[in-house]
């Protein structure tokens, strides 16, 4: 997704490419590429590929080409995005072949086995839902919980309950919203616009704004546009260029610690003064700087040997005055 809260970036999605017709004309998306960099250094290009079966052939790749026929902003990020529209909980969606091709792999399921098979089985990085659709059953949160404990966020596209000509539609958007961030609890969810034109684009705040009357508070709709973006974007990263939780080894600059040699050692200590600790005295010698075997001084008493001579002077004492009082 986005590494900073830009809302013009929504628009790569459908500029990008039109049912694989990439590179037929370029200036609607150059528009978008141009508003992208007002806020933003990463972006996501999802192209309407149509069927799925079109992304099985082996022949046919990702049509959002490496190298632009425009030239791009240098502090622009430009990451591919494929949706995957589940229509059938049996089918086999080759997610390992599309994450060697696209930077995020988003899934759309159609109906309640499609949302339960993308919460728990499928290795997705984004789960969108069409909001704008009934549901049968209301949202569960160990199903939509199992996702979010893999990494998985779920994204909630606002456009269709702004421009949608259709009152129930805008009905159901507000309702599956405010049930969805009510039983996520505001934890794992972005937000996108899905918008097909720039009409349809909000402002980060306006959308906070939003997220506030669905009931979501101001930190977790700031963390829809920032937070959870970035990390979508660097699981799917790790997942792809990491192995075993194994990252890389980085070299941080640290100076290499020089072993020193027992020749080297001996040449650099200086005469007279090997084998003396940190008073300046060699270990066999006092604080006078006398050997410890030629020293006449005796040696201090232990404590217990003082509370015996002690106890030794008070009883001579007492029997000193016990004969005084008898004389």
């Amino acid at each position: 997704m986005i590494r900073r809260d830009c809302p013009h970036t929504h628009l790569l999605r459908e500029a990008a490419c039109r049912s694989g017709t990439w590179g037929r004309s370029h200036s609607e998306f150059q528009s978008a590429i141009y508003l992208a960099t007002c806020d933003s250094r990463a972006a996501p290009l999802a192209p309407a590929l149509g069927s799925w079966q079109s992304l099985t052939r082996p022949s046919q790749t990702s049509p959002v080409t490496d190298a632009l026929p425009f030239p791009k902003p240098p502090r622009l990020r430009i990451l591919k995005r494929c949706n995957i529209f589940l229509t059938d909980a049996a089918s086999n969606f080759r997610i390992p072949q599309l994450q060697q091709l696209y930077d995020i792999v988003a899934a759309r399921p159609s109906d309640e086995r499609t949302l339960q098979q993308a919460c728990q089985s499928l290795d997705v990085d984004i789960i969108s839902i069409d909001l704008s659709r009934k549901f049968e059953t209301y949202f569960k949160f160990p199903m939509l919980g199992a996702a979010i404990a893999r990494g998985i966020k779920i994204e909630l596209c606002y456009s269709q309950g702004i421009l949608s000509s259709d009152p129930s539609a805008k009905r159901q958007l507000i309702t599956n919203a405010t049930q969805l961030i009510r039983v996520t609890r505001g934890r794992g969810l972005i937000f996108s616009s899905e918008a097909k034109s720039v009409l349809g684009i909000r402002a980060p705040s306006d959308i906070i704004n939003l997220a506030s009357v669905w009931g979501l508070g101001t930190e977790k709709g700031k963390d829809g546009l920032t937070k959870e973006p970035r990390s979508v974007v660097e699981f799917a990263r790790l997942k792809r260029q990491s192995y075993k939780g194994v990252v890389d080894i980085v070299y941080g600059g640290e100076k290499p610690i020089a072993v020193r040699t027992s020749a080297e050692s001996k040449e650099k200590t200086p005469k007279g003064k090997a084998n003396k600790n940190q008073n300046g005295k060699r270990p066999g010698e006092n604080i006078d700087g006398v050997p410890a075997h030629e020293s006449t001084k005796e040696p201090p008493l232990s404590k217990t040997q003082q509370k015996k001579n002690k106890k030794a002077k008070m009883a001579a004492e007492q029997v000193a005055a016990e004969q005084a009082i008898v004389s």
